[in-house]
């Protein structure tokens, strides 16, 4: 995600990086290329414009301090802005003493509402909650059949009924999910190609008739200005209460994450970082402006490790590695695990620094399928032992896994180094951080 933005930034602080102090001049000039990127990731340009007057007041009144650089001093109060431009704190969803908790998700046709109500209800599942998902999008009955079979994939009821209005089945549903013991109501209501009056009447009156404790309005990102103005016009109707972001794992711009906020004066709640119903992330400002200046986000990335990661199979691991009895079969498990945490590139992009690695940002998913294909067409024995795949035996492995010689090679190379450097760090020998460190299949 904000992929354009982060690389155009960069090469702004790098040449910064170069000036002996600070000046009238420089900031100028910086700030000219800060505001043409921010135009040009499509942010709403009266956001850009407050925003670079901030920067230039804060920037020409601080005194640098010996030990600080233009350039990072820069990257600090931007930083801070950017920070205070997507709302500073984090805001969760407001939830009832009284269940059950009512959350009205409202949106454009195509937007990603449906997707996103089944995620939120998946999400709050295992923060405890036992949530209903509600079929309100009458509309279009392709709609209820998506949320059905939505709920099904993640075990979360679904409250359907094809013979009553939006209205009625919002007001059924909330009584359901009272005799069911259900503690968060979930409804997904109607959208449109475009912002109308017939659908801004229905979704108001299911507003008034549900009394919801929370509003989310769900908007696609990668659309831009049109994001922007569609929230205005929902937001200026039903009050809401917070911003979904959903395909922001396909947004290289970042303009509708950035403007959104202050053109509403709403916080983004929740941003969608891909098409699986885990990929859904609390928005932390915070953390996103921290990507966006390719800082990395360490802290969402712990906390999905501590997700994904099972314990005994992480204890059983460390004594192998003690042991120095790394095996193909752990490394196999190993990818099983880094895959749960979502794109590789995303959870790569948490990493400070890793975005500026020659090759990193074209590495996907697909290159894991390689390495797997290769160890899959391995005997369990040959996966246990690799010194015994001698060349006959990666014939037989690059045969069976669709792949060449060279690249069964490639890996065999690549492990036994990898195997090194684990052997090398458990005694103790690594002072530095490990640049050759590489995933085998990955880094060429």
């Amino acid at each position: 995600m904000f992929e354009e933005l982060t690389e155009k930034l960069e090469g702004i602080f790098k040449k910064l990086r170069g000036q002996g102090r600070i000046t009238e001049a420089n900031v100028s000039e910086t700030l000219r290329e800060v505001r043409r990127v921010l135009l040009e990731a499509d942010v709403n340009f009266r956001v850009a414009k407050s925003f670079i007057d901030k920067v230039q007041e804060r920037s020409l009144g601080t005194e640098v301090l010996t030990s600080v650089t233009p350039g990072q001093l820069m990257i600090k109060i931007i930083y801070d802005e950017l920070v205070r431009l997507m709302g500073s704190d984090r805001t969760d969803i407001t939830f009832s003493n009284l269940p059950p908790t009512v959350i009205l998700i409202a949106g454009l046709q195509g937007s990603g509402k449906t997707t996103f109500s089944a995620k939120l209800a998946n999400y709050l599942r295992h923060k405890g909650h036992h949530p209903l998902l509600v079929a309100a999008d009458v509309q279009r009955p392709a709609a209820i059949d998506q949320l059905i079979q939505l709920g099904g994939q993640i075990g979360i009821p679904v409250y359907a009924d094809r013979a009553h209005d939006a209205i009625q089945i919002a007001d059924d549903s909330i009584d359901h999910a009272r005799k069911n013991v259900r503690d968060v109501v979930i409804i997904d209501t109607a959208g449109r190609l475009h912002v109308d009056e017939e659908m801004m009447l229905e979704v108001e009156t299911v507003k008034a008739h549900t009394k919801p404790h929370e509003i989310l309005f769900v908007v696609d990102s990668m659309t831009g200005q049109d994001a922007v103005n569609s929230a205005r016009a929902f937001h200026d109707r039903l009050d809401f209460d917070g911003v979904v972001l959903t395909k922001l794992d396909g947004d290289a711009r970042g303009g509708a994450a950035l403007s959104i906020r202050s053109v509403v004066e709403k916080p983004i709640k929740f941003v969608s970082v891909g098409e699986k119903l885990e990929q859904l992330e609390p928005f932390y400002p915070d953390r996103m402006a921290s990507r966006i200046l390719g800082m990395g986000d360490i802290v969402t990335l712990v906390e999905k490790v501590q997700e994904t990661v099972d314990e005994k199979k992480a204890e059983k691991l460390e004594e192998k590695l003690r042991k120095a009895e790394f095996t193909f079969e752990d490394f196999l498990d190993q990818l099983q695990e880094i895959k749960k945490m979502g794109p590789l590139s995303q959870v790569l992009g948490m990493i400070p620094g890793v975005n500026r690695l020659a090759g990193a940002k074209d590495i996907d998913d697909r290159a894991f399928v390689k390495v797997e294909a290769m160890i899959h067409s391995m005997t369990a024995e040959e996966q246990r032992k690799p010194h015994l795949i001698n060349g006959s035996r990666r014939r037989r492995i690059a045969l069976g896994s669709g792949t060449k010689v060279q690249d069964v090679n490639k890996l065999l190379k690549q492990f036994e180094e990898m195997k090194r450097m684990m052997k090398s760090l458990r005694r103790g020998k690594f002072g530095r951080s490990p640049g050759g460190m590489r995933i085998p299949g990955q880094f060429n």
